[in-house]
């Protein structure tokens, strides 16, 4: 009599989860950040998608108004509701200059196994030669950026190893600083921040 022999079992596979990071200085958050959150979050079918405000961009030495308490305040009242976006309040509490190759090495050791996209606008792109450890942050993840409709990325840079996506973006012309400037000039802040983010600023009596 002949024993059958055992059949193994299928290895199950488990797949990367996907994370984007969307940074910024949000000072305010407006719908401009959340659209493009949204597009690469639904375009790449990300798993998880963290913004993550800086405490000073190197870039953008006097991007930044009100504190990082009253920052991450209105972040967190514009997109409390929404389970598809969490925060990281890493640079926030590191301080300082908020380079982004400190920020991915932090998550990758808290993700070490997951693939990880830094979500830019694609005027950034003729940019990224100057970023800080370039090339060791293109070990450490993927690169989405948005191209918005009229707005071609005319070119990309050379940066050995880059991983470049591109995402359709839609075309949202909303910027901080008209922004906080509306809000001098005592103009509506409705159609283009989220009520809830619009309370903190009134509350606080922000950028007046």
């Amino acid at each position: 009599m002949k024993t059958a022999l055992p059949t193994s079992s299928p290895v199950a596979t488990v797949r990367p989860v996907k994370i984007g990071f969307l940074g910024g200085s949000f000072d305010p958050v407006h719908f401009g950040h959340l659209i493009a959150a949204q597009d690469a979050y639904e375009q790449y079918q990300l798993d998880r998608l963290f913004l993550v405000p800086a405490a000073q961009a190197p870039l953008k030495p006097n991007d930044v108004q009100s504190s990082a308490e009253d920052r991450l305040a209105m972040l967190r009242a514009a997109v409390e509701w929404d389970r598809r976006f969490e925060l990281s309040d890493f640079e926030l509490r590191k301080g300082g200059t908020s380079y982004t190759i400190d920020s991915v090495r932090h998550f990758r050791a808290q993700f070490p196994d997951d693939q990880l996209f830094w979500i830019i606008g694609g005027d950034q792109l003729p940019r990224m030669h100057l970023w800080r450890e370039i090339e060791e942050l293109a070990r450490l993840t993927e690169f989405i950026f948005l191209e918005r409709p009229g707005h071609p990325v005319k070119a990309m840079p050379s940066v050995p190893g880059l991983r470049l996506h591109r995402c359709d973006g839609h075309l949202v012309e909303i910027s901080s600083t008209e922004l906080r400037e509306r809000v001098r000039r005592g103009l509506s802040l409705d159609y283009f921040i989220p009520h809830k983010a619009i309370v903190q600023i009134e509350e606080k009596r922000l950028y007046r």
